[in-house]
Protein backbone atom coordinates (compact mmCIF):
# COMPACT_ATOMS: atom_id res chain seq x y z
CA UNK A 1 0.00 0.00 0.00
CA UNK A 2 2.55 2.58 1.11
CA UNK A 3 6.41 2.57 -0.31
CA UNK A 4 9.43 3.56 1.72
CA UNK A 5 10.95 6.28 1.28
CA UNK A 6 14.61 6.04 0.85
CA UNK A 7 16.78 9.57 1.02
CA UNK A 8 20.12 9.73 -1.42
CA UNK A 9 23.34 11.10 -0.15
CA UNK A 10 23.95 14.57 -1.82
CA UNK A 11 27.37 15.16 -3.01
CA UNK A 12 28.71 17.94 -1.05
CA UNK A 13 30.54 20.76 -3.65
CA UNK A 14 34.29 20.93 -3.17
CA UNK A 15 33.51 24.99 -2.56
CA UNK A 16 31.40 23.92 0.36
CA UNK A 17 33.67 21.30 1.72
CA UNK A 18 36.68 24.06 1.57
CA UNK A 19 34.89 27.21 2.25
CA UNK A 20 32.92 26.33 4.96
CA UNK A 21 34.34 23.29 7.02
CA UNK A 22 31.31 21.36 9.10
CA UNK A 23 32.13 20.43 12.91
CA UNK A 24 32.23 16.66 13.27
CA UNK A 25 28.87 14.88 14.21
CA UNK A 26 28.60 13.39 17.50
CA UNK A 27 27.72 9.89 17.51
CA UNK A 28 23.95 9.47 18.62
CA UNK A 29 23.95 8.46 21.93
CA UNK A 30 20.69 7.31 24.60
CA UNK A 31 19.99 8.88 27.67
CA UNK A 32 22.12 6.48 29.23
CA UNK A 33 24.73 8.00 27.43
CA UNK A 34 25.50 4.59 24.89
CA UNK A 35 25.69 4.97 21.70
CA UNK A 36 22.95 4.22 19.54
CA UNK A 37 23.07 1.88 16.36
CA UNK A 38 21.24 3.92 13.89
CA UNK A 39 19.90 2.58 10.93
CA UNK A 40 17.82 4.20 8.34
CA UNK A 41 15.94 0.58 7.39
CA UNK A 42 15.09 0.18 11.31
CA UNK A 43 13.39 3.71 12.21
CA UNK A 44 11.75 3.80 8.53
CA UNK A 45 10.13 0.21 9.57
CA UNK A 46 9.15 1.19 12.65
CA UNK A 47 7.56 4.01 11.25
CA UNK A 48 5.50 2.03 8.83
CA UNK A 49 4.74 -0.91 11.56
CA UNK A 50 2.78 2.60 13.25
CA UNK A 51 1.30 3.86 10.33
CA UNK A 52 -0.52 0.48 9.33
CA UNK A 53 -1.84 0.44 12.84
CA UNK A 54 -2.86 3.47 13.19
CA UNK A 55 -4.46 3.51 10.03
CA UNK A 56 -6.16 -0.10 11.07
CA UNK A 57 -6.89 0.40 14.34
CA UNK A 58 -7.05 4.49 15.21
CA UNK A 59 -8.11 5.76 18.70
CA UNK A 60 -11.49 7.63 18.56
CA UNK A 61 -11.50 10.84 16.74
CA UNK A 62 -7.90 9.70 14.79
CA UNK A 63 -7.45 9.41 11.45
CA UNK A 64 -4.00 9.54 9.12
CA UNK A 65 -4.07 11.68 6.14
CA UNK A 66 -2.76 8.85 3.96
CA UNK A 67 -1.94 11.22 1.09
CA UNK A 68 0.29 13.22 2.96
CA UNK A 69 2.11 9.99 4.20
CA UNK A 70 2.64 8.49 0.66
CA UNK A 71 4.29 11.41 -0.64
CA UNK A 72 7.14 11.73 2.75
CA UNK A 73 7.20 9.08 5.40
CA UNK A 74 8.87 11.33 7.75
CA UNK A 75 6.03 13.53 8.01
CA UNK A 76 2.24 12.70 8.92
CA UNK A 77 -0.46 14.77 9.41
CA UNK A 78 -2.84 13.79 11.52
CA UNK A 79 -6.38 14.76 12.32
CA UNK A 80 -7.94 14.93 15.43
CA UNK A 81 -11.59 15.56 16.67
CA UNK A 82 -12.81 17.12 19.70
CA UNK A 83 -14.69 14.64 22.31
CA UNK A 84 -17.98 15.01 22.62
CA UNK A 85 -18.83 16.52 25.82
CA UNK A 86 -15.99 18.82 26.14
CA UNK A 87 -15.05 21.82 25.21
CA UNK A 88 -13.54 20.90 21.67
CA UNK A 89 -16.43 18.91 21.00
CA UNK A 90 -17.12 19.11 17.06
CA UNK A 91 -13.60 20.85 16.27
CA UNK A 92 -11.61 19.53 13.98
CA UNK A 93 -7.82 19.71 14.09
CA UNK A 94 -4.56 18.73 12.22
CA UNK A 95 -1.40 17.38 14.06
CA UNK A 96 1.78 17.38 11.87
CA UNK A 97 4.53 14.84 13.19
CA UNK A 98 7.77 15.00 11.90
CA UNK A 99 10.51 12.12 12.31
CA UNK A 100 14.29 12.07 12.06
CA UNK A 101 16.32 8.70 11.75
CA UNK A 102 16.71 8.54 15.00
CA UNK A 103 13.14 7.73 16.01
CA UNK A 104 11.96 6.42 18.07
CA UNK A 105 14.75 6.85 20.18
CA UNK A 106 14.54 10.65 19.53
CA UNK A 107 10.79 11.91 20.02
CA UNK A 108 8.96 13.34 16.93
CA UNK A 109 8.16 16.82 16.64
CA UNK A 110 4.99 17.86 16.94
CA UNK A 111 2.54 20.44 16.32
CA UNK A 112 -0.78 21.98 15.97
CA UNK A 113 -1.57 23.31 11.92
CA UNK A 114 -3.90 24.86 9.82
CA UNK A 115 -6.40 27.50 10.14
CA UNK A 116 -7.96 25.55 13.99
CA UNK A 117 -5.17 25.38 16.61
CA UNK A 118 -7.15 24.80 19.07
CA UNK A 119 -7.34 27.28 22.53
CA UNK A 120 -5.82 25.93 25.23
CA UNK A 121 -3.29 26.53 28.02
CA UNK A 122 -0.68 24.41 26.74
CA UNK A 123 -0.92 25.40 23.24
CA UNK A 124 0.56 28.41 22.01
CA UNK A 125 -1.17 30.21 18.53
CA UNK A 126 1.92 28.84 16.47
CA UNK A 127 0.80 25.43 17.03
CA UNK A 128 3.55 24.56 19.47
CA UNK A 129 2.47 22.08 22.17
CA UNK A 130 3.41 21.88 26.10
CA UNK A 131 3.71 18.66 26.52
CA UNK A 132 6.12 16.70 28.57
CA UNK A 133 6.26 13.41 26.66
CA UNK A 134 6.99 15.29 23.76
CA UNK A 135 10.66 16.11 24.95
CA UNK A 136 12.21 14.94 28.31
CA UNK A 137 9.65 12.35 28.84
CA UNK A 138 10.11 10.63 25.42
CA UNK A 139 10.49 6.93 25.49
CA UNK A 140 11.03 4.51 22.91
CA UNK A 141 8.28 2.80 23.91
CA UNK A 142 5.47 5.37 23.13
CA UNK A 143 4.42 5.79 19.77
CA UNK A 144 1.94 8.28 17.32
CA UNK A 145 -0.64 5.98 18.91
CA UNK A 146 0.09 7.33 22.43
CA UNK A 147 0.61 10.44 21.52
CA UNK A 148 -2.39 11.33 20.12
CA UNK A 149 -3.77 9.74 22.78
CA UNK A 150 -2.07 12.24 25.33
CA UNK A 151 -3.33 15.31 23.63
CA UNK A 152 -6.55 14.41 22.76
CA UNK A 153 -6.57 13.27 26.78
CA UNK A 154 -5.24 16.67 27.29
CA UNK A 155 -7.86 18.77 24.80
CA UNK A 156 -10.58 16.67 26.93
CA UNK A 157 -9.46 17.60 30.51
CA UNK A 158 -9.88 21.08 29.72
CA UNK A 159 -11.90 23.49 31.66
CA UNK A 160 -11.49 26.62 30.05
CA UNK A 161 -10.76 27.27 26.61
CA UNK A 162 -7.49 30.25 26.73
CA UNK A 163 -4.02 30.31 25.32
CA UNK A 164 -0.82 30.25 27.52
CA UNK A 165 0.03 33.34 29.71
CA UNK A 166 3.42 33.59 27.45
CA UNK A 167 1.70 32.97 24.07
CA UNK A 168 2.48 36.39 22.52
CA UNK A 169 6.07 36.86 23.54
CA UNK A 170 6.95 33.49 22.80
CA UNK A 171 4.97 33.03 19.64
CA UNK A 172 7.49 35.88 18.68
CA UNK A 173 10.58 34.86 20.29
CA UNK A 174 10.49 30.81 20.19
CA UNK A 175 12.80 28.54 17.88
CA UNK A 176 10.30 27.18 14.36
CA UNK A 177 11.30 23.98 15.77
CA UNK A 178 9.66 23.47 19.41
CA UNK A 179 11.80 20.96 20.47
CA UNK A 180 14.60 23.31 20.48
CA UNK A 181 12.59 25.24 23.75
CA UNK A 182 13.50 24.25 26.71
CA UNK A 183 9.58 23.65 28.75
CA UNK A 184 8.79 24.33 32.45
CA UNK A 185 6.28 21.84 33.45
CA UNK A 186 4.54 23.41 36.22
CA UNK A 187 0.97 22.54 35.49
CA UNK A 188 -0.65 19.07 35.23
CA UNK A 189 -4.36 20.50 35.96
CA UNK A 190 -5.17 21.44 32.28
Amino acid sequence: MLKLFKKTKDKIPKSEIINEPKEPQKPAVSKCGKPLLLDNSRWERRLHKELMSLIKEPPPGVTVDTESVQQNLSEWKINIKGFEGTLYEGEDFQLLFKFNNKYPFDSPEVTFIGSNIPVHPHVYSNGHICLSILTEDWSPALSVQSVCLSIASMLSSCREKKRPPDNTLYVKTCNKNPKKTKWWYHDDSV
